[in-house]
């Protein structure tokens, strides 16, 4: 499929998927037979390679955490345990950044409330 199939069908914009290549996250094959254009065709592999992206970043994932994540998977090197440090680490930043949050609507409520007041 061309990239704008694989935009269509993956939701994803061309410029991002072209993006996504650039950095080496997916790839396409250049149809060397042709030569009257350089387009690239993407297989199934890349749908599946865009849906991990995608699930990864929504999981707060960085682009290059995935990238190191899709390399080990595809290589096989990716063993179950490292799998599994790997989602305990994320785990425990998300855990640290809700803290975060957290504090932050505290400091806000008690600055809404001094407001309220006229205390501020």
């Amino acid at each position: 499929m061309l990239i704008n199939e694989l935009s269509k069908r993956t939701g994803v914009s061309i410029h991002t998927l072209r993006y996504y290549e650039n950095l080496g996250l997916i790839s396409g094959a250049v149809d060397e037979t042709v030569t009257t254009n350089r387009y690239k065709n993407y297989g199934e592999d890349a749908l599946e390679r865009v849906e991990i992206i995608r699930e990864g970043k929504e999981a707060g994932f960085t682009l290059a955490e995935i990238k190191k994540m899709l390399e080990s998977w595809y290589s096989g090197t990716l063993t179950p345990e490292e799998q599994l440090k790997t989602m305990d680490k994320k785990i425990a930043e998300v855990e640290n950044r809700i803290r975060k949050l957290k504090d932050v609507k505290k400091l806000l409520v008690r600055m809404r409330k001094e407001i309220g007041k006229g205390e501020c």
